[in-house]
């Protein structure tokens, strides 16, 4: 087989594969701007007049913006929060590092991928004695906890690539750790930051689990407006369709601008 039908081959896979991954976001596009009749009909339509009417019901009886502000503010605020926290832990075990340092890194990583629901009891009853059940405040340190340890491995790999000898410099013309922290290790890790805080606030925007089990109507964001309708009288597909088209056009739209920062957010110290 010649270089060039390789070539060919390989890039018919992709395309083929980004049609596959696209196909769902086009097909919920299709059922947002049909009526309810025309998205529950059979066989599917393909060819039908669209409308507008289900976004104009989703804005108007279902209080979109307040969901949206719930979503952008759990998932802004609990990455600044987690960055806060985060950013100091994993200074600290790249140029402090301690005898159990890569253990508690992996402690740390296994945490992340506990399933849910395995702690959902205990976490709901701390939610529900300390006042937190349906508030912003709740959701938000939720959302900073779920995405905690993957905050702290994603800035220890990249922290990890600063040349040690910059830091000695700077502590042999006197500089404390807070100046240190602040003047040389933050800006030349900038980068690497801003990764972190995109990847983990696009988490926090799509996570649905938490939100639907510790919110309600008072701080329920995004997912729990997609969740409301179903109902035990059926699936409104095309309200449905247009609250989750909503609902990811906003986090589709950074992605597309900021793709080249989460990728690099998502392979930090995958090549060496």
């Amino acid at each position: 087989m010649s270089r060039s039908t390789v070539l060919y081959l390989r890039a018919a896979s992709a395309w083929l594969l980004a049609l596959l991954l696209f196909f769902p976001i086009l097909w919920l596009g299709l059922m947002a701007f049909k009526t309810e009749a025309q998205a529950i009909s059979t066989p599917p339509l393909l060819l039908f007049s669209p409308t507008l009417q289900s976004f104009r019901d989703v804005m108007a009886r279902d209080n979109y913006s307040g969901y949206a502000i719930n979503s952008l503010l759990t998932s802004v605020l609990s990455t600044a929060a987690g960055l806060a926290i985060a950013i100091p832990a994993a200074y600290s075990m790249v140029f402090f590092p301690a005898r159990g340092t890569i253990g508690l890194l992996k402690f740390i990583l296994s945490s992340r991928y506990m399933p849910g629901v395995g702690a959902l009891m205990p976490i709901y009853i701390c939610f529900q004695y300390a006042g937190l059940l349906d508030s912003r405040f709740g959701l938000t340190v939720m959302f900073m906890l779920m995405n905690l340890p993957i905050m702290v491995w994603l800035l220890y790999t990249s922290l990890r690539e600063l040349p040690r000898e910059i830091l000695e410099a700077a502590r042999m013309d006197g500089a404390s750790v807070l100046h240190e922290l602040r003047f040389i290790v933050l800006p030349l890790t900038a980068g690497g930051i801003a990764s972190t805080a995109l990847v983990c606030m696009v988490w926090a925007w799509n996570e649905s689990f938490w939100s639907l089990n510790l919110g309600a109507a008072n701080a329920g964001t995004l997912a729990w407006l997609i969740a409301s309708y179903s109902s035990p009288e059926g699936l409104f597909w095309a309200k449905l369709s247009a609250a989750s088209l909503m609902a990811i056009a906003p986090i589709m739209a950074l992605g597309w601008f900021c793709q080249k920062q989460l990728v690099q957010g998502m392979t930090f110290g995958a090549v060496k």
